[in-house]
């Protein structure tokens, strides 16, 4: 009983080495191809908490009322559809198509357009023109009338300068043109900012520029749409689609499997033969096995070692085949000895219950009558 408990524990200790290894770069694998977490990036981008991201002011805009972030200009028109009291804030305009502008300007929605692109804004804005620009950030006074620059005062309004048609609002004027028009189209108005600095997370603090990014975007329902680059179908690679921690991890798994190469041929070059420091006995196993049996009272092992030996001995030379069957071996050692078959059955196969188990004695004759057939098979 005590040996298969000694098997095992020789396993366990051959192999948790290994396991050890093995799962631990596993999990290292595993835990790099996670990576961290990480933040849309852009110009005015809603949620990138960097200097040139609006994530701040889509904070403040969330705490008065609901703001929906999206990505297409058919996700825009679903959720302007969707909103009663609701205001449009349109960038990188010139991602979208001209039939998606002309979409978006049906809605009937009041739209805040930043640096629009000339297509924009004869759709949006029909008769306004870019007529100059000034520096990014240069601060300007709203001089005009328009209640929601009045309210902000003084904003870092440099940028892009446009001329509007006549009924619209001018504000924030510069050398060559105003900063800040307001257009009314129908029920609906289009207020064009020459620049987007004014509201990014590293100028909303200064100035009025808070006061006046939210007195535009005043609303029950802000729908902020922020178009992603189009892609072409059909050119994103299998290896681009995988994530970059998940490339890595296939290295620690190959670093793994050298290790354990490593460990596991760690002898380098041939076998070299060494003495025995002692000389032992052939006849050292087979007395040792007898003694083991004889302690555990194994006559039944014993008598099928015996067999086993006898019949590896002698069925070649009767010509057999070492998978032949009793009854084959058994006619073929009777026509050779003259025993009868039914004795040889038994002393050869044995019997339920074997007689030659039953005692030492019984085991010694088998013994016996199986050295006296091998001499008569010679």
């Amino acid at each position: 009983m005590n040996a298969p408990a000694s098997d095992a524990a020789r396993v366990w200790r051959a192999l948790r080495g290994p396991l050890v290894l093995v799962v631990s770069l596993v999990t290292v694998g595993v835990l790099l191809s996670l990576g961290s977490e990480t933040f849309p990036e852009g110009h005015l981008e809603p949620e990138s908490p960097a200097p040139e991201g609006t994530r701040a002011l889509v904070t403040l805009l969330r705490e008065e009322g609901d703001v929906a972030v999206v990505r297409s200009s058919e996700a825009a028109t679903e959720a302007v559809s969707g909103a009663g009291d609701a205001v449009l804030f349109l960038s990188l305009d010139h991602r979208l198509l001209p039939e998606e502008l002309d979409e978006l300007a049906g809605l009937g929605v009041d739209t805040v357009l930043v640096r629009p692109t000339l297509a924009s804004l004869e759709v949006f804005a029909p008769g306004t023109d870019v007529t100059g620009r000034t520096e990014d950030g240069t601060p300007l006074s709203p001089s005009c009338g328009l209640p929601d620059a009045a309210a902000a005062e003084d904003a870092s309004l440099g940028g892009e300068l446009y001329t509007a048609p006549a009924g619209s609002v001018s504000c924030y004027p510069s050398d060559t043109g105003d900063a800040l028009v307001r257009v009314e189209r129908g029920e609906a108005a289009t207020t064009v900012l020459g620049t987007g600095h004014p509201l990014t997370n590293a100028a909303l603090g200064a100035r009025g520029n808070a006061a006046l990014a939210l007195n535009l975007l005043a609303a029950d329902q802000v729908v902020w749409l922020r178009p992603d680059p189009p892609r072409e179908a059909g050119q994103t690679s299998l290896w681009e689609l995988i994530p970059e921690g998940v490339r890595w991890s296939p290295l620690a798994l190959l670093a793994a499997l050298a290790l354990l190469a490593l460990w596991r041929g760690r002898r380098m070059g041939p076998l070299v033969p060494e003495s025995l420091p002692v000389v032992v006995r052939a006849s050292e196993t087979p007395e040792g096995r007898a003694r083991l049996y004889r302690s555990r009272r194994a006559r039944d092992r014993a008598a099928a070692a015996l067999r086993t030996g006898f019949l590896e001995r002698s069925v070649p030379g009767l010509g057999l085949a070492p998978d032949s069957s009793p009854e084959a071996v058994v006619a073929a050692v009777a026509a050779r000895t003259g025993d009868r078959p039914e004795r040889l059955r038994t002393l050869l196969y044995g019997a339920a219950p074997d007689p030659h188990a039953a005692d030492d004695a019984a085991l010694v004759a088998l013994a016996d009558a199986l050295d006296e057939r091998s001499e008569k098979l010679r």
